[in-house]
């Protein structure tokens, strides 16, 4: 029991470390949420720093999600939920950084990072689903939220443990909700396009 608190602990300070906010801090002096969108993930360190920095946010970000769950699968007492209380855990983190005032991003590449750990193949084809909708539509967020609703769906289907089902189904509960914004926009037809030169909110993960 206490190694799986202590995994599940870990892996909440390890989301909580913001690449976007520390790229942003070291390369230009500046706190990334008072620029474009204000959130701290590779779509607004993309507007803000520019390829090289997203890239590499979004890799890092990524990362710590996979970090995450693999500690709660090494430290585990058994069973699937640690793991998947482990993903959400670093995901809440990146969302809620506790180092950076509980002000973070949106969470979908660190939620992409566990997922691909808890269950690649569904993960996979959601991913690939997303990606094709970003490249049609240019809107990263609707993307995002199609890669999130379709994980529970993909979950169920493969037949996976509960425990997964539920952490997907999680997962795409806080997405929704944190796109929230983006969906009133989507719907009034003014949610800023990926590669917009129009100033305003860029959108995303």
């Amino acid at each position: 029991m206490l190694n799986s608190i202590i995994s599940i602990v870990v892996s909440y300070l390890l989301g909580s470390i913001s690449f976007s906010i520390l790229f942003a801090r070291w390369l230009r002096k500046i706190d990334i949420r008072d620029h474009g969108s204000g959130n701290a993930g590779a779509t607004n360190t993309l507007r803000v720093l520019g390829k090289g920095p997203a890239i590499a946010v979004f890799l890092l970000d990524i990362a710590k999600g996979s970090v995450a769950v693999l500690i709660g699968l090494w430290l585990r007492d058994g069973g699937h939920w640690v793991p998947v209380v482990c993903g959400l855990a670093a995901i809440a983190g990146h969302n809620w950084p506790v180092f950076f005032r509980f002000k973070g991003g949106k969470g979908i590449a660190t939620t992409v990072g566990a997922l691909v750990i808890w269950a690649f193949f569904p993960t996979l084809i959601a991913g690939v689903i997303a990606i094709l909708v970003i490249v049609f539509t240019r809107y990263v967020s609707l993307g995002s939220m199609i890669f999130a609703v379709l994980l529970p769906i993909l979950f169920y289907l493969f037949d996976l443990e509960a425990a997964y089902v539920w952490g997907a189904i999680a997962v795409a509960i806080l997405a929704i909700a944190r796109h929230r914004k983006n969906i009133v926009k989507l719907v009034n037809g003014t949610e800023n396009k990926l590669g917009s030169s129009k100033k305003g909110e860029p959108h995303g993960v």
